[in-house]
């Protein structure tokens, strides 16, 4: 089977993996750079604590168990386990915050001042209370990304970049590969992955998708000695720190809800507030932020993921916000189907609610 796949972010790039893992052969396709768009500024939080409702936490949730089948298949470097310390609410939101996650079934707990203060030292004012989530994670979308790309260059997959898939090609029902500028390329499959791009090429062949407008700056300090060991999410700044010392952080205070439509200020006036609650809350003199980077988020209509087939037969998508923890699971039920082999019942059943379906009847 010949499987195009447009887009080579971590999506992408996960699906193409377990695509030639599974005998397909694949050719991936990106008009930019491997992980050069949302993959590349992105935040990184492996996490289920933010979700928009059960079902969406139940498929976060499993996307955790799927990040670390992926970095045993893959033997990856590119995602770490340090757990989270919360305390973007205080009082009876954090309580109301921890009993609901507690009936899900995650792994929370709530923690005082001092033993926030043994666990997380870099913090200068530790809060009278905070949440716990020891499960959770952080990657490195750039390195997992090339990770992947490697291993399935290793089962034969290919990779076209600096070119853009412009059209589909279509005949019978059925997806009959991708049209660039320069050519076409045959495909029994076609993937569609591009991030905000995938409107644009779903609607060659009458497929609906809306998306938002959800630029993000994300931040990265030079290295600093303090050692952050979790992800932070205070109420003025979600932050982390990478294997090199840097900082890490969005220039939104609370990035997970941020639904502003355009940048309004200049990216560097943005970046010195962020670095500003950074020392604040770190109690640090002078860690200056060294890099910028503005990415268009690809959040569809209604804030939550769109996988599966649409269209003409043969072709499926796979778009959506989160893809630094939805990213793995993905690309197992995208493989999985794209391969004609249907992916277990409970993968089934996480993934229904979000498939593309949904938007063509509300066009229709």
């Amino acid at each position: 089977m010949k499987a195009v796949i447009v887009g080579a972010g971590v999506i992408g790039a996960l699906i193409a993996w377990r695509l030639a893992c599974a005998g397909a052969r694949v050719t991936l396709i990106d008009a930019g750079l491997p992980a050069g768009a949302a993959s590349g500024a992105s935040f990184g939080w492996i996490n289920a604590s933010f979700h928009a409702d059960a079902d969406h936490f139940r498929l976060r949730h499993a996307a955790m168990a799927a990040h670390r089948r992926a970095q045993a298949d893959l033997g990856t470097d590119a995602i770490r386990w340090p757990g989270c310390l919360c305390w973007e609410v205080q009082g009876a939101a954090q309580d109301a915050q921890l009993r609901s996650l507690l009936e899900l079934g995650y792994d929370a707990r709530q923690i005082g001042r001092a033993e926030f203060a043994r666990m997380e030292p870099a913090v200068a004012q530790p809060p009278d209370q905070a949440l716990v989530f020891g499960g959770e994670g952080v990657v490195d979308l750039g390195h997992l990304t090339r990770d992947a790309l490697a291993a399935a260059a290793d089962r034969g997959a290919r990779l076209i970049t600096g070119v853009a898939v412009t059209g589909l090609i279509e005949a019978q029902g059925a997806v009959r590969g991708v049209m660039m500028a320069q050519g076409r390329i045959a495909a029994d499959r076609v993937v569609i992955a591009g991030g905000t791009g995938t409107t644009a090429l779903l609607d060659t062949v009458g497929v609906a998708l809306p998306m938002l407008r959800r630029p993000g700056l994300l931040l990265r300090s030079r290295p600093v000695a303090t050692k952050i060991r979790h992800v932070l999410v205070s109420p003025a700044q979600e932050l982390r720190q990478d294997d090199a010392g840097r900082i890490i952080a969005p220039t939104a205070a609370a990035h997970q809800g941020d639904t502003a439509e355009q940048v309004t200020d200049s990216p560097d006036v943005l970046a010195d507030r962020a670095m500003a609650r950074i020392r604040s809350l770190l109690g640090l003199p002078e860690p200056g932020w060294a890099e910028v980077t503005l990415a268009l988020r690809p959040v569809p209509g209604d804030g939550l993921p769109v996988v599966g087939g649409c269209g003409p037969a043969g072709l499926f998508v796979s778009t959506m916000h989160s893809g630094a923890t939805l990213a793995p699971l993905v690309a197992e039920i995208s493989a999985s189907e794209v391969m004609d082999r249907a992916p277990s019942n409970a993968q089934t059943a996480l993934i229904a609610p979000y498939r593309p379906a949904r938007f063509q009847s509300v066009s229709s």
